[in-house]
């Protein structure tokens, strides 16, 4: 990743299509179109690609969350389990529908656990939202259970792992409903995009006439469609769609290059004592955009963090100090900065947010490093990075 590294023909070609048509908007104006409807196309190409009856495209991955959660039924006073380590996309678009974003710990897949999603279950709890972080995944089939038993919506985020699988089941398609992001730095992006997919037609008809203001889509009169009810604007253009239709036809190619480059990283480190890999569900399959492993404390995590930087190698993560992913840097959700008021219900359940700690998931992120994996790397470079990784883990661990 990210998918522009390989921006060529393809896409050039499918871009020109609309400047030729000059129709930059998803609908109407079909007589101007050429024939050319390139939302259409990457909903039907991505719902293909991932086996479900359904997709649905939308202006980013963060409008995809919120269409799919508002499209399943999630709304004020709800509550959705989240992950304490995810982008900030994930509270906003729980919260944006006036529902309740629980902070739940993760496990050593990076992702929820489990075990703590069950015991965070309330009389509120509406829905449970594993968030496929840096392209692997949730274990997925115990969470699925806890959600059946309880009769909640499993929502997946995989905004992160496109092309990753879960007991062969493309991930996004596990679920009651998957989003991903097409934004500029994902594996297939759109500049700035997302989709939604499922196999649930009432799921996807809601998602389809919310995105659009509440329009129903039916005939060819734009002006006449009826409002089954109220919907925003979460509409992707034309132009976006038509890179992304030309990228969702090379996700197979980018996800071999991300493969082969991991496994000659992921080599690299294999010797070296102290350093253990994340964990990968037993029936998942990684998309490979970044290598993720655990030093053996949060103090050489941070030393070999800063080494790294040192010796030249860029795109490697410590997320346990990042502002948009990890929970604590969310000063803006646990003190409730908002712009105008939150509901009594949200303000009340967040307001001890401030004050709570997640030591499990400190355990994890607080000695995890990831390492990005580009598409544009040759073996040769992958190799002598995977080189340099290795010595600098190497002296830092011997210096312990």
């Amino acid at each position: 990743m990210p998918g522009f590294e390989m921006f060529g023909a393809l896409e050039r070609a499918e871009v020109q299509d609309v400047l030729d048509s000059g129709v930059l908007m998803r609908y109407g104006f079909d007589g101007m179109r050429n024939g050319h409807w390139k939302a259409r196309e990457l909903e039907q190409a991505l719902a293909a690609r991932m086996n479900t009856r359904f997709a649905q495209t939308v202006s980013s991955g963060t409008a995809a969350l919120t269409v799919a959660l508002a499209s399943a039924g999630v709304g004020a006073g709800d509550e959705v389990i989240i992950p304490t380590f995810t982008f900030v996309a994930s509270f906003e678009a729980v919260l944006a529908l006036g529902a309740i974003p629980v902070l739940t710990d993760i496990d050593e897949t990076l992702c929820l656990n489990p075990s703590a999603v069950e015991k965070a279950i309330t009389g509120r709890t509406k829905a449970v939202m594993p968030v496929h972080m840096c392209g692997s995944m949730a274990d997925l089939k115990p969470l699925k259970a806890i959600c059946d038993r309880h009769d909640l919506l499993l929502i997946e985020d995989a905004c992160q792992a496109i092309g990753g699988s879960y007991e062969g089941k493309p991930l996004g398609s596990y679920g009651d409903v998957g989003c991903f992001s097409f934004d500029y730095v994902k594996t297939i992006t759109c500049g700035e995009g997302g989709g939604l997919i499922t196999d649930n037609e009432t799921f996807y008809r809601n998602a389809d006439h919310y995105s659009d203001h509440g329009h129903d889509h039916v005939g060819s009169d734009r002006g006449a469609e009826s409002h089954p009810f109220l919907g925003y604007n979460f509409r992707i253009s034309e132009l976006n769609a038509a890179v992304g239709v030309a990228q969702i036809r090379r996700l197979d190619e980018f996800l071999r290059i991300q493969e082969n480059h991991y496994g000659i990283l992921a080599e690299s480190l294999a010797g070296l004592e102290g350093i253990t890999m994340r964990k990968i569900p037993v029936t998942g399959v990684q998309n490979y955009s970044f290598l993720n492993f655990f030093l053996p404390s949060e103090a050489l995590a941070r030393n070999a963090h800063k080494a790294l930087a040192a010796a030249g190698i860029d795109g490697c993560f410590y997320w346990y100090d990042n502002n948009w992913h990890y929970y604590r840097k969310w000063e803006h959700l646990t003190e409730l900065k908002t712009l105008g008021s939150v509901s009594p219900e949200v303000q009340e359940k967040l307001s001890g947010l401030k004050d709570l700690t997640f030591p499990s998931s400190d355990h994890w992120m607080g000695r995890n490093l990831s390492c990005l994996i580009k598409l544009g790397w040759s073996r040769e470079e992958v190799a002598q990075r995977g080189e340099k990784i290795k010595n600098v883990l190497r002296e830092v661990l011997g210096a312990a």
